[in-house]
């Protein structure tokens, strides 16, 4: 496994001193969060994702080893989260309707990869189900329940709702994962959405909503959770994976690699 760099973020340099200190070989590092989907504060942190490989002797030892390291750190005055996942257990992720992990995988904001990364990414296809409509529904459902618990209610959990709204009815559309909200947009046209997003990233994001302004924005999660349940009945997309098989070719070839260094 040959470790590269690609920094595909005018920023993503500050997060490569993090990565570098992860105490295990990176598979990928990659940014997530608002980053990702496309309405960054100044002030916002930066959410790094990735997966990471044992040794085969932790692999073959009875000790139960970790499957998920978590760490944080300031690089430059700015907070970087940094949470990787063994690369078994992200492949098992990747078998489930996560879109979560997939939009990690697939992030175009690259700290760290290798070309098991590559082939990872290549085979995302092979995990999207119909089923993954469920995922964003029930993300965009905590999300409004957070946003109408505020008070005052904030812009950012708001952004959070119809972003994976948008995201899931364009996977059930095209089986293409799409995290960017601003792009998503694109194709849907929400004049209310570039409001929203200018607010959040001119960090006006605790600014207070009126009531009407809640009543609005209710009937449109209640609209486009509609249309996502729409749309996932009429998707072309398969119920099952169909990855399982490549997947574990490729963790069997890790293992052996890792044992042969």
């Amino acid at each position: 496994m040959t470790n590269q760099r690609r920094h595909l973020h005018p920023d993503a340099g500050i997060c490569e001193a993090i990565a570098a200190r992860h105490p295990k070989p990176l598979v990928f590092a990659t940014v997530s969060g608002a980053h990702l989907y496309g309405f960054p504060s100044a002030d916002s942190d930066y959410d790094v994702r990735g997966v990471h490989l044992m040794s085969l002797h932790e692999a073959l030892s009875m000790k139960e080893a970790t499957g998920t390291i978590e760490s944080a750190g300031v690089e430059h005055g700015v907070e970087i989260d940094l949470v990787t996942h063994e690369v078994r257990k992200f492949m098992g992720l990747m078998l489930r309707p996560n879109g979560y992990v997939l939009e990690q995988l697939l992030s175009p904001i690259v700290i760290r990869t290798t070309p098991e990364h590559e082939e990872l990414r290549a085979l995302a296809p092979a995990c999207i189900t119909r089923f993954h409509a469920n995922h964003y529904l029930g993300f965009a459902r905590n999300q409004y329940d957070l946003f109408s618990r505020e008070d005052p209610p904030r812009v950012k959990p708001l952004l959070y709702v119809f972003r994976v709204l948008l995201t899931g009815i364009e996977l059930m559309r095209t089986g293409v994962i799409e995290a960017n909200i601003v792009r998503l947009n694109d194709s849907h046209g929400l004049s209310y959405l570039d409001d929203l997003i200018a607010r959040k990233i001119d960090g006006a994001e605790k600014s207070r909503l009126s009531m009407g302004d809640l009543e609005f924005y209710t009937r449109e999660y209640e609209r486009l959770s509609a249309l996502l349940v729409e749309e996932a009945g009429r998707t072309h997309l398969p119920e099952k994976a169909t990855a399982h098989d490549a997947l574990d070719d490729l963790l069997l070839r890790l293992r052996l690699a890792s044992g042969a260094k």
